[in-house]
């Protein structure tokens, strides 16, 4: 039986006794390990049912075989073949060649190649080294699997969820919207496969501790690109997709989407509790279609909460038209994004201290200093824009009541496929570092504390005076004041802080310390130039002396009793 879902295939006709080869190589190019181990499958079938060899080799750039294994492909129904290849060197642009031996037709689909060291050593599985960064970061949430992702260049190219779980064979490919958003980076041959789709998203928030976080279309393409939008009264099968997809994550095993999930290897319910509807969009026309998704979802599920739009702007009238709609809504939570200046994130440290209380609460979905300009190809992740943020994160801190999430994004980049810039962590193709955004996020997720505390200069929230920046918390568990310190100045500054609450006798204060010239960067050659160095101080009373580095960013969690 053919596959409708993916009808094309490679038919390869041999009518000589000369071999023929293809070759896959991968998105630009495969990293190829010494020493490691790789499994090769391949769909295939013989036309005339009879019996044919095929030689794989994985090749390294300059055409050495760095492994190679054979396999017999035989009968005319269509069948998985698969072998195991283990490398004798190490490549970062290596690729797979497919030898058709012998005379006869051969049909082939999905041709794969992956590490077995994966993430969990899942076939198939996630590049580890990249899991590892984030799961480093301890983070409180995964927001997949995007944001304008989601809506597609028109609603034809949208993601669509349950197109991407189920067997991978069976996942539909389609064009991504980035093929050819960006003149100054074409991509032409970025297409989606879906191998990773939503069930691996959800898989792996439930990896690294996270709570997953869905972002649905909401009938709205990008209005940046076709705008196009489907009628108020057409909506049902959107509004059907995200109905089931609360059921395919929390749903029984027995129920219709929770059986899909269940027969995928997981039976136990994925604990969904918020689910996006719509990124970025704006104006009355999405307000309208996100009162139809409210009123829907929170008839059958009023324990999910929902993450709305808050537009694509952090300020303005397409941001105020949304704010003020989705207040009288009385939303959940309302996504915030803003991609600044390095100057914005620090004159807007005090940004949530005015918010209403009563409001919506607040996700700040989006958001890196941008060093020359947002969009522009020369953004740099340096450290005057990572000290910014890190001074915003006070105050998103110290409003933690109105600021429910944060997250830095775009997470991810290629450094020889990237089309926006600055992104959270880079990598090339075999191996990966954090920027220096990175560590300051980290320092931020892994020193959450339980309880806010007020942190005062002459009464008032140090938010800028005198180019500090600084939030307190209490972790409750290991009873210990946590503070978060930035030093914008172009000079060494002594703080000297009075703890109203004794501080153990005798202690000592763990301190974590970042700073850089500000245009300084991390790269793959120097990983880690930018990274938090860590120490000790000796605490006793109720005060405490601190030494603030030039332009840096400080954490220092001191015992209580």
């Amino acid at each position: 039986m053919e596959n409708t879902v993916n009808p094309h295939f490679a038919r390869v006709t041999v009518n000589s006794s000369t071999d023929f080869t293809i070759t896959n190589e991968g998105f630009r190019g495969m990293g190829i390990k010494e020493g490691q181990s790789y499994a090769f499958s391949v769909w295939a079938r013989r036309e005339d049912g009879t019996s044919g060899t095929l030689r794989v080799d994985i090749v390294s750039k300059e055409g050495k075989i760095l492994g190679s294994s054979e396999i017999q492909i035989a009968g005319k129904e269509w069948k998985n073949y698969s072998v195991n290849l283990a490398s004798k060197g190490t490549d970062a642009k290596a690729s797979v060649s497919l030898v058709f031996k012998g005379k006869g037709v051969t049909d082939v689909d999905m041709i794969s190649l992956f590490p077995q060291d994966t993430w969990k050593q899942r076939p198939g599985g996630l590049r580890k080294d990249l899991v590892q960064l984030l799961a480093d970061m301890k983070p409180g949430f995964v927001r997949f699997p995007g944001g304008c992702i989601v809506e597609g260049f028109g609603l034809d190219t949208r993601y669509q969820w349950k197109k991407t779980v189920g067997d991978i064979n069976q996942r539909e490919m389609i064009k991504n919207r980035w093929n050819d958003e960006f003149k100054h980076r074409p991509a032409p041959d970025y297409y989606q496969t879906f191998g990773l789709g939503f069930y691996e998203y959800f898989q792996l928030a439930e990896d690294i501790g996270a709570a997953p976080l869905p972002i649905l279309n909401c009938g709205m393409a990008c209005q940046f690109n076709s705008a196009e939008v489907v009628p108020l009264n057409e909506l049902d099968p959107y509004l059907q997709d995200a109905l089931d997809l609360i059921e395919f994550a929390n749903g029984s095993a027995q129920s219709k989407w929770g059986k899909v999930r269940a027969e995928m290897g997981h039976p136990e319910s994925f604990n969904l509790k918020y689910l996006g509807i719509g990124n970025e969009q704006w104006g009355p026309q999405y307000i309208d279609r996100y009162k139809i998704f409210a009123d829907a979802i929170h008839a059958r599920y009023p324990e999910i909460k929902l993450v709305s739009s808050a537009g694509p702007t952090a300020d303005g009238e397409l941001f105020n038209f949304a704010s003020n709609e989705l207040k009288e809504l009385k939303a959940d939570i309302v996504d915030e994004h803003y991609y600044q200046k390095p100057e914005w994130f620090l004159s807007n440290a005090g940004r949530y201290d005015s918010y209403d209380r009563n409001g919506p609460r607040i996700f700040a979905g989006e958001y890196a200093a941008q060093s020359v300009a947002t969009v522009s190809p020369e953004n740099k992740n340096n450290w005057l824009c990572a000290m910014s943020e890190a001074a915003f994160m006070t105050g998103l801190e110290r409003n933690a009541d109105v600021v429910y999430m944060a997250s830095y994004a775009p997470l991810f980049a290629h450094t020889d496929g990237w089309q926006w810039t600055p992104d959270l962590i880079w990598f090339d193709n075999l191996s990966s570092f954090g920027t220096p955004n990175y560590y300051v996020q980290k320092l931020f997720s892994v020193n959450k504390g339980t309880r806010i505390v007020s942190l005062l200069s002459n009464s008032h929230a140090v938010e800028g005076e005198n180019g500090l920046f600084a939030s307190a918390v209490i972790d409750d568990q290991s009873h210990e004041l946590i503070l978060k310190l930035v030093n914008t100045n172009q000079q060494t500054t002594n703080v000297e802080l009075e703890v109203k609450g004794s501080l153990k006798r005798n202690g000592q204060a763990r301190v974590w310390k970042m700073n850089a010239q500000p245009d300084a960067v991390n790269s793959l050659e120097n990983p880690q130039a930018i990274a938090p160095k860590e120490s000790t101080l000796a605490v006793s009373g109720n005060k405490l002396a601190l030494v603030l580095d030039k332009q840096s960013f400080s954490v220092v969690r001191i015992p209580l009793k």
